[in-house]
């Protein structure tokens, strides 16, 4: 798990996204629009990191196409530390860069 996360969010161009929308996934379940909005990011952009999040069994989804809530995994809410200590090396503070 330390290995994907870390090629995830520190590996990959967009990472820093994909980080915020794990932290905010920690916090409450949220839709895409949602997240767009809370995060300030194009709805796009949340749908393409939701799909990689997804796929790697990060996060994932209950109810249907628009109203689906995302949430994070037992794994990945079991491995929540990793995590942490990885947004804590990367240095970022909730910045708005990254794709």
């Amino acid at each position: 798990m330390k290995k994907l996360l870390w090629w995830l969010i520190a590996g990959k161009r967009g990472g820093i996204n994909r980080a915020r929308i794990i932290k905010a996934l920690a916090e409450r379940p949220y839709n895409m629009h949602q997240l767009s909005e809370e995060l300030n990011l194009d709805y796009k952009t949340v749908r393409h990191h939701i799909k990689i999040l997804e796929k790697n069994k990060l996060i994932k989804p209950t109810g249907d196409k628009y109203g689906k809530l995302y949430f994070l995994s037992g794994e990945m809410e079991e491995n929540y530390g990793i995590f942490e200590e990885i947004w804590e090396k990367i240095g970022v503070e909730q910045s708005g860069e990254g794709h």
